[in-house]
């Protein structure tokens, strides 16, 4: 899913592009991309873009008279930059919005449709989107601790909450655990002043360079290659391979459509934290070591 980094990205690199432009025409192929009746579509069309927002992990294209589309890609969802009235021809072309001088493509693979368009009459409106987590570059450390222990969460729930905080999901939150070399199931009740300080820095330093990798790449290209699985990350997607601190394989939690990847040498004190999905089959005999996870390969 793209995250604060990728939409960023996407948002610099449609500010050249559709900034005071009027948007021409909306087309919508997939009848489960548009969740909002009112302003409807042609209520937008001709009408002057104005702002770009970030909301989350959601794109807002703000137009003249405060309305508002709303652009949520969920997991699979992605945008391209095509010539002028681009054809939506494959069943993964959700959506076009035309533009004079091209057309923004709205794509979704797979066969699950997540990503959705929303169209708002007003600001107020577009407020009801917002899952109000905090803004990690527009607080200080206190506001950061404050928003993570209101409930007594693990680091990586908790850093994945889009009410707790804004734009992160599972990739960064990989990044910035093994970067703050903290436990992904460490409680924020546990966790000291010195911890929550290197928390706090390894967040911002780690979306802050991500974001400059991928605007640099935005101001030559549109983002076309927003993925998850970025070459240069620590942990994330690396499962098996070496941690790039240490050296010791990436570890990996498993659960329903989730992965977590972590160093346990960096991170955990050696202990492999056991994958739910196969807990309950090893039960005891789960190693909760890097040794005891290597000797049970061995066998």
């Amino acid at each position: 899913m793209p995250e604060l980094p990728d939409i960023t990205a996407y948002i610099g690199a449609l500010e050249k592009r559709i900034i005071g432009e009027p948007l021409i025409r909306v087309r919508v192929a997939s009848a489960f991309l548009l969740r909002t009746a009112q302003p409807s579509v042609t209520d937008v069309e001709g009408r002057v873009v104005n702002q770009l927002r970030r909301i989350g992990k959601r794109i807002a294209i703000g137009v003249d008279g405060d309305l508002w589309l709303v652009l949520h890609l969920m997991i699979a969802g992605r945008l391209h930059w095509k010539a002028k009235d681009a054809k939506l021809s494959g069943r993964n072309n959700l959506a076009a919005f035309d533009f004079p001088n091209g057309s923004l493509v709205l794509t979704e693979a797979g066969s699950k449709r997540r990503a959705s368009l929303h169209i708002f009459g007003s600001e107020e409106d577009l407020r009801s989107v917002d899952p109000g987590g905090i803004e990690v570059f527009e607080i200080d450390l206190n506001a950061f601790r404050k928003a993570l222990t209101a409930e007594n969460r693990t680091l990586k729930r908790a850093l994945t909450d889009p009410r707790v905080v804004s734009g992160i999901g599972n990739a960064y939150s990989d990044e910035i655990l093994h970067a703050a070399q903290l436990s992904p199931i460490a409680l924020t009740s546990k966790l000291d002043d010195a911890e929550w300080a290197t928390l706090f820095a390894a967040t911002r330093d780690t979306l802050q360079k991500w974001m400059d990798e991928m605007q640099a790449e935005a101001e030559i290209n549109f983002p076309e290659k927003v993925t998850a699985f970025r070459k240069g990350m620590a942990v994330h997607g690396r499962y098996g391979e070496p941690c790039p601190r240490c050296g010791e394989k990436v570890q990996r939690i498993r659960y329903a459509d989730n992965e977590t990847n972590y160093c346990a040498k960096c991170q955990t004190a050696g202990r492999v934290l056991a994958d739910r999905s196969l807990s309950r089959l090893l039960k005891s005999d789960w190693p909760r070591t890097l040794d005891e996870l290597e000797a049970l390969k061995r066998r």
